[in-house]
C-alpha cells in the first residue's frame, strides 16, 4: 500500500467459506489481533471482509503491517488468518539539514580552507528518495567540501576582504533524488571582522597653509584630514607632528597638530623678514595593534604685513647737515641732481616705493621721479634763484596702510665749482657760521703754536 493512500482506500478483501448451510454456513470477520497498533489504521468489513484504511499511513513510521483476521460462522466456529501489510514509500520527506558548529564573525585575515560551518544532511524517506546532494549557491569566497557520508563542511576558497565585503549571506540547498525531488535550504550570515590592514590615507597628497606675519600665538590656521577604511579602534585617526627630515630630532616647535580633530596651529608669532615658509610633516596613525600609519606635507606660507617702513640709503640721513649737492648755475631742465635710493624689508607691494618732493625752498625748480627717485631740475637756473636750495624727498611704499621715510637734501647752485669757499660759507646758517668760526680760530691757535716750538727748537739747535 503506498504510505500516501487516503483515507478509506481499500487494502484488500479477505474471504472465507463454510460448507454449513443455513445459519450455521453465515461467516462474519473481524480483527482478532494486531502487532503494536496497526489495527488502529485499518478497519474490516463485517460481512464482506472487505479492509479499508483509517487513515494514511507512514512508511517512515512503519514500513508493514501484521494484520490478524478472524471469520466466524453462525454456529460459533472459526478460523484466523494473517495479512501483512507492506508500505511502500513514497517522497513525502524534505531533506533536513543539521547544524552542528557555525563560527561567525570571521577574521579577513582566515586563510582559504578555513571552516565556517559544518553541518549533517539527512532524509527518512527510503531508496532514491533518501539519497541527497548538496550545494551551495553563487559563491566565489566559500564552497562546500564533504567531509563524510552525509556531513558537510563549509569552507573558505579565497582571501577575504571585510573593506570590500562585511557580510556574507551563503544559502545551502539540499535535495533529494525524488520524482519530483524535494528540497530544502540553509541560509548562513557570515560577517567578517576588522583586521587592521589599512593605513589612514590623507585627503590631499600635499597641504597648503598661509599665516599672516604677525600673528596672535596659537592661531588656527587650517587643518589635515585622513580616514581610514578599517573599523572601530583599527579606524581611529591620531594625528602628531613628526620630524619632516631624517636628520631632525623634533618637529617644529612653532607649529602644533590637535591629535584629535587634526587643526594645526601656529604656536608664536611669526616674522616675514626673518621666516618666509616653514615645512612640517604630520602623521596619522591609527589605534589599531600594531598601528599604521601615514605622513603628509604642510607647507606653511608666511604672508606679508607692510610692517617696514622704507629705509633711504641715498643720500645718507645719518650726517648733520645734509649732504650738499652742486648743481652748476649753466644747468638747463631735466639736469640729473642725483637720486635717492632707498629699499623696503617688506615684500610684493608692500615694497614698490614711489618717490614724491614733499618740501623744497622752490618746489618750481625741482622734480622727483615717482618711480626712479631721480631729483632733476624742472626748469632753468636763473640769477634770482637762491644759492642753497633745500630738499625734502618723501618714500613711500605700495602697503596699506602705507609707511614713509623721507630723505633731505641741500642743492647748492654754483657758477664755478673750482671755488667752494664762499658758497659754503655764506651760505650757512648764522649757527653754522658761529661754529665755523669757532674751529678757524682753534686751527689757527694750533697752527701758530706749531709754528713757535719749530722756530724755539730751530734757534736751540743752533
Amino acid at each position: 500500500v503506498l504510505e500516501n493512500a487516503p483515507e478509506g482506500s481499500v487494502v484488500l478483501s479477505v474471504v472465507a467459506t463454510d460448507r454449513d448451510a443455513g445459519p450455521n454456513g453465515d461467516i462474519s470477520y473481524q480483527f482478532s489481533q494486531a502487532v503494536g497498533r496497526s489495527h488502529s489504521a485499518f478497519v474490516i468489513d463485517p460481512t464482506s471482509g472487505e479492509i479499508k484504511l483509517t487513515k494514511p499511513l507512514d512508511f517512515e513510521a512503519a514500513e508493514n503491517h501484521e494484520l490478524s483476521v478472524r471469520a466466524t460462522d453462525g454456529g460459533g466456529l472459526s478460523a484466523i488468518c494473517k495479512v501483512l501489510v507492506e508500505v511502500v514509500d513514497v517522497n513525502d520527506n524534505v531533506p533536513e539539514l543539521v547544524v552542528s558548529s557555525f563560527n561567525s564573525p570571521l577574521p579577513e585575515n582566515a586563510l582559504p580552507g578555513t571552516v565556517v560551518a559544518l553541518f549533517t544532511v539527512r532524509d527518512r524517506d527510503a531508496g532514491a528518495n533518501g539519497k541527497i546532494s548538496c550545494a551551495l549557491e553563487d559563491q566565489l569566497s566559500f564552497s562546500l567540501r564533504s567531509a563524510y557520508k552525509n556531513y558537510y563542511e563549509l569552507v573558505t576558497v579565497s582571501a577575504l576582504d571585510r573593506e570590500e565585503t562585511a557580510r556574507y549571506i551563503l544559502t545551502v540547498t539540499a535535495a533529494d533524488v525524488g520524482s519530483p525531488p524535494l528540497t530544502t535550504t540553509q541560509t548562513f550570515t557570515v560577517d567578517i571582522s576588522d583586521v587592521n590592514d589599512n593605513a589612514p590615507v590623507f585627503n590631499q597628497t600635499l597641504y597648503t597653509m598661509y599665516v599672516h606675519e604677525n600673528n596672535v600665538p596659537t592661531v588656527l590656521i587650517g587643518a589635515v584630514s585622513a580616514t581610514d577604511a578599517d573599523v572601530g579602534p583599527n579606524a581611529k585617526v591620531i594625528y602628531s607632528l613628526a620630524p619632516a627630515h631624517p636628520t631632525e630630532r623634533a618637529p617644529c616647535s612653532c607649529i602644533s597638530v590637535n591629535s584629535e580633530n587634526g587643526h594645526v596651529f601656529v604656536l608664536r608669532s611669526l616674522d616675514y623678514e626673518q621666516v618666509r615658509q616653514i615645512e612640517v610633516l604630520v602623521s596619522a596613525s591609527d589605534a589599531g595593534s600594531p598601528p599604521l600609519s601615514a605622513n603628509v606635507t604642510v607647507h606653511l606660507v608666511v604672508v606679508d604685513e607692510n610692517d617696514n617702513a622704507p629705509l633711504v640709503l641715498h643720500p645718507s640721513q645719518d650726517s648733520s647737515p645734509p649732504s650738499n649737492e652742486l648743481v652748476p648755475m649753466s644747468a638747463e631742465a631735466g639736469y640729473l641732481i642725483t637720486k635717492v635710493v632707498a629699499i623696503d624689508a617688506d615684500s610684493g607691494q608692500n615694497s614698490w616705493l614711489s618717490y614724491h618732493l614733499l618740501r623744497a625752498s622752490d618746489p618750481g625748480l625741482f622734480a622727483v621721479g615717482t618711480q626712479s627717485g631721480e631729483v632733476r631740475l624742472r626748469r632753468a637756473v636763473t640769477e634770482r634763484d637762491a644759492v642753497k636750495q633745500k630738499l625734502v624727498i618723501l618714500v613711500r611704499d605700495n602697503g596699506r596702510p602705507a609707511l614713509s621715510a623721507t630723505a633731505a637734501l641741500s642743492a647748492l647752485l654754483l657758477n664755478d665749482f673750482s671755488d667752494m669757499r664762499l658758497p659754503h660759507s655764506s651760505l650757512s646758517t648764522e649757527d653754522e657760521g658761529g661754529s665755523l668760526t669757532t674751529y678757524l680760530i682753534i686751527s689757527l691757535v694750533f697752527v701758530s703754536l706749531l709754528f713757535l716750538t719749530s722756530t724755539a727748537a730751530f734757534v736751540t739747535r743752533k
